[in-house]
């Protein structure tokens, strides 16, 4: 792992940063190649869709050198130049707050890329599908990946399931990256074309997935197709841990205080200008993320965010695994868990569903039964909303923070909610 960023006073920031708006095609993929290998300047891959005061906040807050559109390349007043071993910039802020760019080193992104197909059993010349953001970690190591596989990605702008449908029919696809809305959404239309096309490897991350979601889509895929579910951010150069099991050369341990710590050549090398960010985060050489969880036998259990812990009279109720618990249920098709002010509780916990079936949705009373069959009283819904679909973030996640504000769809009905004590 190359020193935390801002640790080493003598070294010198000489390697320019190109902040990248472009579209995702050929023209990314190769400045990528050439960051990796040396011959170009550090890469930040920007979405081309940012709103103007997003794209403003960025450029401001990581201060790259140059700014490459399709009209070419013009340089940044105020940049500042990357450390030499920094080759990709992530930008990550989660749904709000000022961006954090992530500096990964080629070294950090290799090492990533060649334990992942490792653990996959990928061949040299297999060829990767990116319907990912490119802007974000999943969407690099699809790259990254191609380029160790020494094979060129099929690349689409944004994700349609229709058009991953026609890429895997039209045959040569091995491996693609997913978030389980996607994977939801790939099932749906491939339920009316009676099945998925050929592929070898899908690689499920970006939030929790359900066993039946993946019991479905191992009964729609062809005969040795796979999904495997990852664990990781950018700050771990994407799925550092497989199936619960971590990554070649990866070392795994939770804290005390129920965090999940992370040490290997997989780490990011610091937060791009923020010394002082990453040395908060970095104990004795392992990472400290966000994420509670639990090691059974050595393989890993993610709960849920630490600072989605939602305190409702008192208790505590993990966000994240009681929307993995909800998401079993057979009424419910997709779920986020958040919890909202409430005067006499402190935060209620509210459950937002989209259901399997919109003629028969599930009531307040089945799943507050269903969650207390499981878990603590406590812990059970005191409102239910049901809408046809969650809010996302660009890289295909729930959208919390919307959902704590109460920003919904069209709700599929009128919310419903528990008077009862829990």
């Amino acid at each position: 792992m190359a020193a935390p960023a801002g640790t080493n006073l003598t070294t010198v920031s000489t390697r320019p940063v190109h902040a990248l708006l472009l579209p995702a095609g050929a023209e990314l993929f190769e400045a990528v190649r050439r960051a990796l290998s040396g011959e170009g300047p550090a890469v930040l891959p920007l979405s081309p869709d940012l709103p103007a005061p997003a794209l403003r906040s960025a450029l401001e807050t990581l201060r790259p050198t140059h700014l490459v559109t399709p009209d070419g390349v013009r340089p940044c007043p105020d940049g500042v130049p990357a450390d030499e071993e920094t080759a990709v910039i992530i930008a990550t802020s989660g749904s709000t707050g000022r961006p954090k760019g992530v500096e990964l080193t080629a070294a950090a992104l290799r090492a990533s890329a060649t334990a992942s197909l490792r653990r996959i059993g990928a061949r040299p010349g297999d060829r990767w599908l990116c319907c990912v953001p490119v802007s974000h970690i999943s969407g690099m190591q699809v790259l990254v990946r191609s380029l160790e596989s020494g094979t060129d990605p099929v690349i689409h702008p944004r994700f349609s399931a229709a058009d991953v449908l026609e890429a895997l029919a039209a045959g040569g696809i091995d491996h693609l990256s997913l978030v389980p809305t996607q994977l939801r959404r790939l099932l749906d239309a491939a339920a009316d074309r009676g099945g998925l096309p050929a592929f070898r490897t899908i690689l499920l991350g970006g939030a929790a997935a359900s066993s039946r979601l993946l019991e479905e889509c191992a009964g729609l895929a062809a005969p040795g197709a796979r999904v495997v579910t990852t664990y990781g951010m950018s700050e771990t150069c994407g799925g550092c841990v497989y199936d619960g099991r971590p990554l070649y050369k990866v070392d795994l341990k939770v804290g005390d205080d129920g965090r999940i710590r992370i040490r290997g050549p997989v780490l990011f090398a610091g937060y791009r200008l923020r010394p002082d960010l990453t040395a908060r985060c970095l104990e004795d050489g392992w990472f400290v993320t966000s994420d509670i969880g639990e090691l059974d036998g050595g393989r890993l259990r993610v709960l849920g965010r630490a600072d989605d812990v939602i305190i409702t009279g008192g208790q505590k109720v993990v966000a994240g695994a009681l929307a993995a618990l909800l998401a079993e249920h057979p009424a419910i098709a997709d779920v986020a868990v958040v919890g909202r002010p409430d005067p006499e509780w402190g935060e209620r916990v509210v459950a937002v569903a989209v259901p399997a079936d919109p003629a028969a949705p599930p009531t307040l009373e089945e799943i507050r039964a269903y969650c207390k069959r499981r878990l603590p009283a406590y812990a059970a819904p005191r409102d239910l909303e049901l809408v046809p679909a969650l809010p996302q973030l660009p890289n295909g996640k729930p959208d919390l923070a919307a959902l704590r504000r109460g920003a919904l769809p069209e709700p599929v009905g009128a919310p419903l909610q528990d008077q009862a004590e829990p």
